[in-house]
């Protein structure tokens, strides 16, 4: 088919890695990839619905490249993710620029939906979200070439209050190890350099087929490949990280020391509402023992204020916390009420000023708290990966600390030219709130 598409991704990485199956799918069949909905005839939304603003983000999306078919050569538009998951009778109704919905599920027929159109026919494709995943599913990055996303499951069965994801992505369902050590070893031979490993709970690989957690094992497997300099684990719960899981970080020399533990607040009652699995003592006790084996490990978290029922005291009791771990790397949502999930019904919804208040209070901590963090990096030398040339020899760059569009980066004035995905070594010299600059080093 001899068509150009325009692929826009919005919400999660979990949602990129689907868009770059579609775009694979599409390039097999002869499509051309451009870089703006202004040279397409077929333009390809992947939305996010997980919380209220990302919601609003898909549809301002959604209705700005619509425009297209009007001032431009945009012929067929097709939404697909979470959002068509949700809500695809409502966006029928509400948005006719659509010409298909496809769901969560269903993104792997994305050219047969194409085919569709282009014979006349107006069809959208909802499928059941539990279905078994397949063994591979070639895809065409569209992150840097030296990076990639490595999904390992799909779906989620920790049943959150806050959350929909279940209703929209189904049951957790783990991929072989096999079939990810293999796409792994294909994305190395094809010049990445990163992996990311990710899944909407990567703690809880394997339980569902292999009976046991098999994060650890799988890690060691990809530690093994030779072509790879780092690999990344994100989206990892505390009642699950275990020994096990923090010996291997230590003992795999590509395995960043990085834990991302989304642990949403500290108070047991709070925990107990939103339905999480452990305690404010237990994910202290997990971050000691990750602290204990690991000093130099990076800690991530992500919080919500303002969930149904937060009093002053518990939220004060999580501004403290917050304080006392000092955790390297830190973000915050004011609770988002979505309609489907428990949480929305529970008493005590919270003033959305009072939310944002909290929200903002915990940031200024982690502000001061990333600084002072970051101030006792000056003079420690580090690998880094070269991302972009700003100007000759001065270029942004990570170590092993920062995810990429998550965290800050490194300012590096180097000696030479260097080429993106480069690994060089730098000296911290000087630190921000959240970035750091450095000077090469040989």
């Amino acid at each position: 088919m001899n068509k150009s598409v325009f692929i826009s991704t919005l919400g999660c990485s979990k949602n990129l890695v689907d868009s770059e199956v579609m775009l694979n799918i599409l390039l097999e069949n002869g499509l051309q990839k451009v870089d703006s909905p202004q040279l397409a005839d077929i333009a390809v939304i992947n939305t996010c619905g997980f919380i209220e603003s990302a919601k609003e983000e898909s549809i301002n999306e959604i209705l700005e490249i619509a425009k297209y078919k009007q001032i431009g050569k945009l012929k067929h538009l097709i939404v697909t993710g979470c959002l068509s998951q949700r809500y695809s009778e409502e966006l029928k109704k509400e948005l006719p620029e659509v010409d298909s919905f496809l769901g969560t599920t269903s993104f792997e027929h994305i050219y047969n939906i194409i085919q569709g159109l282009e014979l006349g026919e107006n069809n959208s494709l909802i499928l059941d979200i539990n279905h078994d995943l397949k063994p591979d599913s070639k895809r065409s990055l569209l992150t840097e070439k030296y990076t990639a996303f490595l999904k390992i499951a799909e779906g989620c069965d920790n049943l959150c209050t806050y959350c929909i994801i279940p209703k929209l992505r189904g049951k957790y369902r783990s991929r072989k190890l096999e079939d990810i050590v293999k796409e792994a070893k294909v994305l190395a031979a094809s010049g990445v350099k990163e992996i990311i490993v990710i899944a909407q709970d990567t703690t809880k690989y394997g339980l569902d087929i292999y009976n046991e957690k098999s994060l650890p094992r799988l890690l060691r497997e990809l530690n093994a490949i030779e072509d790879l300099n780092w690999i990344r684990f994100l989206y990892s719960y505390p009642e699950d990280i275990d020994l096990d899981l923090i010996l291997t970080v230590k003992e795999s020399d590509k395995v960043c020391s990085y834990f991302d533990m989304p642990i949403q607040h500290s108070h047991d009652q709070v925990l107990k509402r939103m339905n999480r699995k452990t305690t404010g003592k237990h994910i202290e006790d997990t971050i000691a023992l990750i602290r204990a084996h690991i000093p130099e490990a990076v800690l991530r978290t992500t919080l919500i204020t303002g969930f149904p029922g937060e009093t002053d005291e518990e939220f004060d009791a999580l501004y403290d916390f917050v304080k006392k771990i000092e955790f390297d790397r830190l973000g915050v949502f004011a609770y988002s009420k979505e309609e489907g999930t428990p949480a929305a019904i529970m008493s005590g919804q919270v003033a959305e000023e009072i939310k944002e208040e909290r929200k903002n209070k915990i940031m200024q901590l982690q502000q001061e708290i990333s600084l002072r963090k970051n101030q006792a990096l000056i003079g420690k030398d580090f690998e880094v990966i070269i991302e972009k040339e700003i100007e000759p020899n001065l270029y942004e760059a990570r170590s092993y600390r920062d995810v990429p569009e998550i965290d800050g980066i490194i300012y590096v004035k180097a000696l030479a030219s260097h080429n993106e995905g480069e690994f060089i070594k730098v000296t911290i010299k000087d630190a921000m709130e959240y970035d750091l600059l450095g000077d090469e080093i040989i």
